[in-house]
């Protein structure tokens, strides 16, 4: 099957986004409870780079594959879930990268690494970590894992709280943002 990735952020109605969206089929990870647990010997580095036993996973459709899997525990562990094992993965900070972002009739639509598209809203909040000089943004991408925004996104969105205002907010999804750390 051939991947065609999205076309670009900026030219899509939010209605073009959603059906984007929509048309990415996950595997229902959550529904699954497998009793073997093992190590994938995997890694995400906090560039979003994704390593197997040490060397970088150079195969972006494989990359792509792996991240439907992903799930976050509770107590902040990540796993690899399918229907009969999970194995843990470590990840450095995020599990994603948030590579572009725009704001489209309202609300937030961002790119991320795996070149999926991901609306901000309540089941998809920003959060602003770190110290107030030197803030990090998260967007909660799916079953606990989160993008990092880079430095281009988290400048890109700076600009869009910037023309609504000077308080550091964005809305998207009916709710309200901070990009200032708490």
């Amino acid at each position: 099957m051939v991947y065609t990735p999205p076309p670009e952020l900026a030219g899509l109605s939010l209605a073009q986004i959603v059906e984007q969206v929509a048309a990415r089929k996950l595997p229902p990870v959550e529904q699954w409870t497998p009793e073997q647990a093992g190590e994938s010997h995997m890694r995400i580095l906090a560039d979003g780079t994704w390593l197997h036993e040490g060397s970088p996973i150079s195969r972006p459709a494989m990359v792509r594959a792996f991240a439907g899997l992903l799930r976050r525990e509770d107590d902040g562990s990540y796993w690899l879930v399918t229907p009969f094992q999970k194995l843990a993965i470590e990840v450095e900070d995020a599990c994603f990268i948030a590579t572009d972002v725009s704001e489209t009739e309202g609300n937030l639509a961002f790119r991320i690494n795996t070149d999926e598209l991901v609306v901000a809203g309540p089941d998809n909040a920003i959060r602003a970590a770190g110290d107030p000089e030197a803030p990090s943004l998260y967007l909660h991408v799916r079953r606990g894992c989160e993008a990092r925004l880079n430095r281009s996104t988290y400048e890109q969105l700076a600009r869009i709280a910037l023309e609504h205002g000077e308080d550091w907010t964005v809305s998207s999804g009916g709710e309200a943002f901070s990009l200032v750390p708490a």
